[in-house]
């Protein structure tokens, strides 16, 4: 039986799960309640280096330092998540809280797990030397997925999103585009044999 969506927790597209949106689609979900669910894509590099929207955040940026197409909802938000040096993130500190499209929205998580608590987004409003906490690294993305009450939990029953927990390396990989087979073949088992299946099922 696989673990509830939670927030911190990877949403990995069945082979079947043909939307182009999220076809072999690696999802890390930042929020997930009562009023739907949100998220970003971790496999879906763009052409656009990070140096040319947020130079002075560039220099932070894990491998490949370009934005990420985080999902097809609002595309001109930018939502960075970060993992910081060290254990267990700071409450208040500003690894911790998000607005997205540059309206208050509020803060979505104070870290999460099961992924360690070193992770949580970065407000890229603020300056870099303003972060208290070394930064071990760092993602931005374009964009998020977002779910409506129950909309998530229908998908997942439909067998369209496997639910895994993940490690923060996965988060940022320098090889994305490897994630969806790589999240897979961890797993073990029928899901590792999954991570084998041709992108065209017909050459299977």
């Amino acid at each position: 039986m696989s673990p509830p969506p939670e927030r911190g927790r990877l949403l990995v597209a069945a082979p079947s799960l043909s939307d182009p949106n999220f076809f072999r689609t690696v999802v890390l979900l930042l929020a997930h309640d009562g009023g739907g669910a949100l998220g970003v894509v971790l496999n879906r590099p763009s052409d656009i280096p990070v140096a040319e929207v947020v130079p002075s955040w560039s220099l932070h940026v894990s491998p490949p330092g370009v934005l990420f197409a985080g999902g097809p909802v609002q595309p001109n938000a930018a939502i960075c998540v970060g993992r910081r040096v060290g254990e267990a993130s700071l409450p208040g500190s500003p690894l911790s809280g998000l607005a997205l499209g540059g309206d208050d929205g509020g803060e979505l998580f104070e870290g999460y797990s099961p992924l360690t608590e070193a992770l949580g987004t970065v407000d890229l409003q603020r300056e870099p030397e303003e972060i208290s906490v070394g930064l071990a690294g760092l993602r931005v993305f374009q964009g998020y997925a977002g779910w409506g009450p129950g909309q998530l939990e229908e998908e997942i029953e439909e067998e369209a999103w496997f639910v895994l927990d993940g490690l923060p390396e996965q988060i940022l990989t320098p090889e994305p585009e490897e994630l969806w087979q790589r999240v897979l073949r961890q797993q073990g088992g029928w899901l590792a044999a999954l991570s084998r299946h041709p992108v065209d099922p017909s050459l299977n």
